[in-house]
């Protein structure tokens, strides 16, 4: 029986390292779906099966497990970085402005309530421990692991900071939910009149959203203009998919020549169709578009996956739809989101482009841009390895700071994170294929972030319940609680008081903010709408760089 002992006990066999994290990560998993008040914490519970691992003796090498947590969460935050990229600099626009700059607010909030617990207590916390705190205070795993690679920058021989995070984290996943009560509480939010506000499209985005109209021209001005000089008169941006002229319907192009009378078919942005009708003329309502006696040929109307590579990074006026192919491109769908086909928008593969026109003519269009679902299913693996040694060359750059005796690194979180996030929004631009399906970049994610947290548990393990039963594990819970429940609760009421934001896309701005699927989840189940989701997304891409620099950053500075 002695390979039974081996395989338990021997922390240099890689046997043992493989069944003792699959054993953890296998049984977090499934503890971590067991729900406590309605509130499950997921896939954070590998952290505590790792540490009740740890403390019964199952370890392994420190050398395996430090290149296994650092490989995990370069991997984590790497798919983060690619996975908000896209939006990551479009959520500064408009309305999402405010929205992620009251997600500062938190984030400046959590860290000014940590500071000022770390100074009011002289030193009974160290501030590698209350870094830790914050971090599972604010459920924020990437931003613990930053914290710990710059201690290993600085050769810290201290307790493991991971225990503040796990003492913090629970019951900051119910401080969350509980200061959205609070907030609903003290503002008296009626959630019917919210419902009815998110119903009437006010949290609608009037830009991007696309809109369809028929026109008669009446402008006589246009008379004999192309349609070209039309659009560089208006200086707005639409697309005429169809036209009828003298009784015929056709698919125009740049150079369809206008005359008084003619119908058109515009699809636009919503927030400019009324100066489009008072430039063009009236909106018509009783014109029958699928009427055959109207047309030629048979218009149809389809939407075209882009799997092409050589089409990723070109701009919609680039290809000449309209003019080379005869058809034209209404709208673009990304993400889930419908964009309106502007001439400059940039396409992505895995975009999918509603395409206007004859049958034979959009079959063309489908074969230059690809159509072909099964390309999609191969993952981007040269992408992905560029970008992480990219991202590593770029986090051990030295960055000095006047004031600073040594210069600071991003390492192995920070500059991964950066990396990600510029080469999914620009990485077309340097012909890199960025696109990942959801399932293959959620698996990548989860992946890495299980053996991050089944590492840092694993060395934690043998000193936690010392630290918690006899130590100041109690003290770590109080804080944690405090530094999630304030900043939420002021924020929250600005948020309603001055800024008017609705109550369900506050929920998903104040988990975002949090970066915190729990309490997501619980927004979405009161809402009943994608209130929250669209909150979430606005600013969880902002708050997730900002969680994993700062934590780094207050590592670096004041340690």
């Amino acid at each position: 029986m002695n390979w039974v002992q081996d395989l338990l006990t021997n922390p240099n066999s890689i046997a043992h390292i493989v069944a003792l994290y699959s054993f953890v990560t296998a049984a977090g998993v499934l503890l971590g779906k067991i729900k406590f008040f309605g509130i499950s914490l997921g896939v954070t519970f590998v952290l505590f099966v790792g540490i009740l691992v740890g403390h019964f003796g199952f370890t392994g090498n420190p050398a395996i497990l430090s290149f296994l947590q650092d490989f995990g969460l370069i991997l984590f935050v790497f798919c983060i970085g690619l996975q908000v990229g896209p939006s990551f600099f479009s959520s500064f626009k408009k309305g999402g402005i405010t929205m992620n700059l009251l997600a500062v607010g938190i984030v400046a909030l959590n860290i000014t309530v940590a500071l000022v617990m770390y100074y009011a207590l002289q030193g009974r916390v160290e501030l590698p421990m209350m870094v830790g705190i914050l971090c599972g205070a604010v459920t924020n795993t990437p931003g613990l692991g930053a914290a710990n690679e710059a201690l290993q920058q600085l050769s810290y021989q201290g307790p493991e900071i991971a225990m503040g995070y796990a003492c913090a984290y629970p019951l900051g996943v119910m401080g969350i939910i509980l200061s959205l009560i609070v907030i609903r509480f003290i503002c008296r939010v009626n959630l019917t009149q919210e419902s009815e506000e998110i119903q009437r499209g006010e949290e609608a985005n009037p830009h991007l959203k696309p809109y369809t109209i028929s026109l008669r021209v009446e402008n006589t001005a246009l008379n004999g203009k192309n349609l070209l000089q039309v659009q560089t008169f208006l200086a707005r941006d639409f697309v005429c998919t169809r036209i009828i002229q003298e009784g015929h319907m056709n698919t125009p192009n740049a150079n369809t020549v206008l005359h008084i009378g003619d119908l058109m078919f515009i699809v636009c942005a919503e927030d400019d169709s009324e100066a489009i009708m008072a430039f063009i003329g009236p909106k018509v309502e009783d014109v029958n578009w699928n009427d055959p006696s109207y047309q030629e040929k048979p218009m149809v109307s389809r939407r075209i996956l882009i799997t092409q590579p050589n089409i990723n990074g070109k701009t919609l006026g680039e290809l000449h739809f309209s003019s080379m192919y005869g058809v034209n491109v209404t709208r673009v769908n990304r993400s889930g989101m419908d964009l309106f086909a502007a001439r400059q928008l940039t396409l992505q593969v895995g975009d999918r482009v509603m395409v206007v026109g004859p049958q034979d003519a959009i079959e063309r269009v489908a074969n230059l841009l690809g159509n072909q679902l099964k390309r999609l299913d191969h993952p981007n693996i040269v992408t992905i390895f560029i970008g992480i040694l990219c991202g590593i060359l770029f986090g051990s750059l030295p960055i000095a700071i006047p004031g600073m005796p040594t210069p600071v690194k991003l390492g192995l979180a920070g500059g991964p994170l950066i990396i990600s996030i510029l080469i999914g929004r620009f990485g077309h631009k340097v012909k890199l294929v960025t696109y990942t399906t959801m399932s293959a970049n959620l698996m990548l994610r989860e992946v890495g972030l299980v053996l991050f947290l089944a590492s840092v548990g694993i060395k934690a393990g043998e000193n936690f319940v010392q630290t918690v039963v006899e130590g100041d594990g109690l003290l770590y819970v109080g804080i944690g609680f405090l530094i999630t429940f304030i900043p939420l609760v002021i924020i929250g009421m600005v948020a309603r008081w001055h800024h008017k934001i609705n109550y369900y896309t506050l929920m998903g701005l104040i988990a975002g903010s949090n970066t915190d699927p729990p309490a997501l989840a619980y927004a979405n189940q009161v809402s009943g709408n994608d209130a929250p989701a669209v909150g979430y997304s606005t600013v969880y891409p902002l708050t997730m760089f900002l969680r994993i620099l700062t934590a780094q950053l207050l590592i670096l500075l004041l340690a």
